[in-house]
């Protein structure tokens, strides 16, 4: 008991202290973590709508594929962008491994499977026949898409806070692509374990704290705007 209430004063101090190495930190985990969330978005959404909406051969094979990548170790993802990155692999040229921009490629590769998966299955429940009614009244295919997606907008936000949430928490992947390098990729995850791993306990505790802060925050704002929209 002592270890926690010493770890959640250290988390107080941490935050209203002013301490400049925690805000960068917490600074870099929303920057990657918004980032990655983003990429997973804009390739997600148009994959899982067309999933959901479309007739192709390997439909269902996608939709499998998204649906067991929700379940993919952030670890064998680290793996696998470690050895793209690599100085002798196919990307290795770029020079992104241990920077910001490897761990925003790792955590969008976990995120998109979440968010085709998610937004499949929320554009399944609406009214198989909306996109024809909507286009029978004269609204365009584009236009009767964009309606579709106003009329499952809670399901999409939600697909988007579970994305966000599935990778401002993972440390595997962002620990191998990243390194941990202090000031430059560094983010709550990988400072706790480094802290665990030096029996900094309280110091891990207040990390692992400001991190389910950052998460409930975020999170918030997301459902007060789907709740504003419903109320629309």
């Amino acid at each position: 008991m002592d270890v926690l209430r010493d770890g959640l004063l250290e988390a107080l101090r941490l935050l209203f202290g002013g301490d400049a190495e925690t805000w960068a930190i917490t600074a870099l985990t929303l920057q990657v973590s918004l980032t990655a969330t983003a990429v997973a978005a804009l390739l997600g959404v148009p994959l899982g709508a067309a999933i959901a909406l479309g007739s192709f051969p390997g439909r269902r094979l996608l939709l499998s594929a998204a649906n067991t990548g929700m379940g993919l170790p952030p670890v064998v993802v680290g793996l696998f962008v470690t050895v793209l990155l690599w100085r002798s692999g196919p990307l290795g040229a770029f020079g992104l491994l241990y920077t910001p921009a490897a761990m925003v490629v790792a955590q969008a590769a976990i995120a998109t499977p979440v968010v085709v998966a998610l937004v499949a299955a929320a554009l399944q429940q609406v009214d198989p026949e909306f996109l024809v009614q909507m286009q029978g009244l004269g609204a365009s295919r584009a236009r009767a898409l964009l309606a579709l997606f106003a009329e499952a907008r809670l399901p999409l936000f939600a697909a988007g806070m579970a994305a966000f949430g599935a990778v401002v928490s993972e440390v595997g992947a962002a620990q191998m692509v990243g390194g941990n390098l202090a000031g430059e990729t560094r983010v709550l995850t990988t400072a706790a374990v480094l802290a665990t791993s030096r029996g900094e306990f309280a110091l891990a505790i207040a990390f692992g704290l400001v991190l389910l802060l950052i998460a409930f925050v975020v999170n918030l704002v997301a459902t007060l705007a789907g709740q504003r929209e419903r109320v629309r």
